[in-house]
């Protein structure tokens, strides 16, 4: 992989083009949630289209004063966290402005492997330094680092802060700074606020009857039974990232394994959590009568909820994990339409009734211990937040990019789908993996199995981690 070292600029502030309002900005519960206090990050790589003298003389300059304006609408954004009684954080919405950095690298967009794929080489240099990612409060709730290329591209690097916003909330920011660079006046999507409409409604105190999908969750806090976890006992540098790519090629060799035994054909999604799952269990090593759980991270935009309508713009958190449980044993030996079921019966789980009491549920716990449930697999579908033709400039084009970095910043659980090319330019999933060293060996070979792949070296991109 290609080594680099970007010249920054010093980070200045950016503040709102104009005035706006100065109020204090309550969250939701969904948003003020102890695991969600660090910073996400999304980056996107971008390509010159046209002629050299097509688009801006000063990139820099445009997207700080296009940043400067979508700031206008999204003013929470360039505010601070504040800490009330009993820790419930609040928006301060003081127009301080957000974090930017100007910077310069020299290589080209093609140095970064093609099909443009995770990991991407000195990802750390695309990014700004974001000091602590874990402390939230008083910061700059948003950090950007523009990093033009030799070929006349650039990166745009995001560090968010979550309680602000979930992924598709920093797509649906960085598609109106996009528009508001090419000249647009305003918006094509308002941003809608309205928290409240993922709040509870009840008092915090602990509930009595906790939402059923959240029980597996809330059995694993008792932490003195769970300790025998191998993810949660092994340190990151013990562990290795790698990625997966499955095309339409491997995609067929899995559904043949359910062709004919499903109602409705599986999602590329319930066929590769199922399969990934497996693997992933088999090669943890697990006691046959060991508990273990896919808890789902379900974007509550989906075209599934009919019935807790979220406004378009809305860009909070809007996300519940319902969670599956069953025992090593169960998991691994019923027949793979059975996990591709469960899978789907988990996710369709989230009903109105149940959304209402994930709500309860998380403010209830909003001041309990934050830590990693033991033997759990955390799995979220990002390929909705690909920013797609949503971040076309007309003089540069979004060629790829998403969540740069396997493992959530304060888990080891998580697995992302994301969308991508493989190497023959064919549209495919590229899904993560943070497993312990040993374990990730096991994994690539119970994957080429199910895949009738006699070397396990190609379903995988290696990490530079």
């Amino acid at each position: 992989m290609v080594s680099f070292k970007t010249r920054r600029r010093e980070p200045e502030l950016v503040p709102p083009a104009r005035p706006t309002p100065r109020e204090t900005k309550l969250l939701s519960d969904v948003d003020d949630q102890h695991a969600l206090r660090y910073y996400e990050t999304v980056i996107g790589f971008f390509r010159r289209c046209g002629d050299e003298s097509d688009g801006p003389d000063d990139l820099a300059e445009v997207v700080r004063a296009a940043l400067a304006e979508a700031l206008v609408y999204y003013y929470p954004v360039a505010g601070r966290l504040r800490e009330e009684a009993e820790g419930k954080l609040v928006v301060e919405c003081t127009a301080e402005g957000v974090a930017f950095v100007e910077a310069d690298a020299d290589v080209r967009l093609e140095d970064f492997g093609e099909p443009l794929l995770p990991p991407y080489p000195c990802v750390e240099e695309l990014l700004c330094d974001a000091g602590d990612t874990r402390t939230v409060i008083g910061r700059p709730l948003l950090l950007m680092q523009l990093t033009r290329l030799k070929c006349g591209g650039f990166v745009a690097g995001f560090h968010m802060c979550h309680n602000i916003a979930d992924g598709f909330g920093i797509i649906q920011l960085m598609i109106t700074i996009a528009e508001l660079a090419c000249g647009t006046k305003a918006p094509s999507i308002l941003p809608v606020w309205k928290r409240e409409i993922l709040s509870t409604t009840r008092s915090t105190s602990p509930i009595t009857h906790p939402n059923p999908s959240y029980e597996p969750l809330l059995n694993s806090l008792d932490y003195a039974s769970e300790s025998d976890d191998v993810m949660l006992s092994t340190t990151l540098d013990e562990m290795v990232v790698d990625y997966f790519v499955f095309g339409p090629r491997e995609m067929k060799t899995l559904e043949s394994y359910v062709r004919g035994c499903l109602t409705h054909p599986a999602t590329s999604f319930e066929l590769l959590t199922a399969v990934m799952w497996r693997c992933r269990t088999i090669a943890l090593g697990y006691k046959p009568s060991q508990p273990v759980r896919l808890m789902i991270t379900m974007n509550a935009r989906g075209r599934w909820n009919r019935h807790t309508l979220i406004p378009l713009g809305y860009y909070g958190n809007a996300h519940f994990s319902p969670i599956a449980e069953l025992t090593v044993d169960e998991l691994c030996r019923q027949p793979l339409v059975d996990t591709v079921e469960l899978v789907r019966r988990t996710k369709l789980s989230v009903t109105k009734e149940c959304m209402e009491s994930m709500v309860d549920t998380i403010a209830s716990l909003r001041q309990r211990p934050c830590a990693d449930p033991a033997r759990t697999y955390e799995v979220s579908d990002t390929k909705w937040i690909a920013a797609g033709n949503g971040l076309q400039l007309g003089w540069a084009e979004y060629v790829g990019g998403g969540i740069p970095v396997a493992g959530d910043l304060t888990s080891k659980l998580g697995s992302d789908h994301m969308r991508c090319k493989n190497q023959d330019g064919e549209d495919s999933t590229v899904v993560s993996m943070l497993l312990p060293r040993p374990a990730m060996e096991r994994f690539k070979k119970e994957m080429a199995v199910w895949l009738n792949k006699h070397d396990e070296k190609n379903l995988i991109i290696q990490s530079s981690l």
